[in-house]
């Protein structure tokens, strides 16, 4: 028995169209465009509380110093380490760029505070610095413990 000759189609490979394709790279960029300011909003957050940790373990190591000598240290200026602070603060923290873009420092006897732990030549602006005071005072500035005083952001220990 004789079987008809049967035309040869071409087989047909399952493949994706350009139009799929492109649908799909459009989906992938819509993704992403809403993504990526959420991923900023959690990088400054993080960044936000890395400033408030540092902060607090140089509070606590200055008021650790001023119980233990009867007094604070003497001033010095931006990224110094006070005199017998060495072991007592993380220096490898206290004197490079920290997570605002700013430098630590110790105040005593400026800017009308006895005592202050301070952040100088901040890159961050102040709506970025006020969320930080939001978190650990009053959200304002300008009142608190956590002042805004001749470009400096400041942490007072002692008024």
């Amino acid at each position: 028995m004789k079987f008809p000759a049967s035309r040869h189609r071409p087989r047909r490979h399952a493949a994706f169209t350009l139009v799929e394709i492109m649908i799909v790279v459009v989906i992938i960029g819509l993704l992403a465009a809403m993504a990526i300011p959420a991923l900023k909003r959690v990088q400054q957050a993080a960044r936000n509380n890395r400033f408030i940790n540092d902060l607090r373990v140089f509070t606590q190591s200055f008021e650790q110093y001023a119980l233990e000598n009867g007094g604070w240290p003497p001033n010095v200026g931006n990224s110094v380490v006070p005199a017998n602070m060495t072991t007592a603060l993380q220096i490898s923290v206290w004197t490079t760029t920290n997570s605002v873009g700013g430098r630590w420092n110790w105040d005593r006897g400026l800017n009308g505070f006895t005592a202050a732990v301070s952040t100088t030549n901040v890159t961050a602006h102040d709506e970025q610095m006020t969320d930080i005071d939001r978190k650990i005072d009053d959200g304002n500035l300008e009142t608190g413990l956590f002042q805004k005083t001749n470009g400096r952001f400041s942490w007072i220990l002692e008024d």
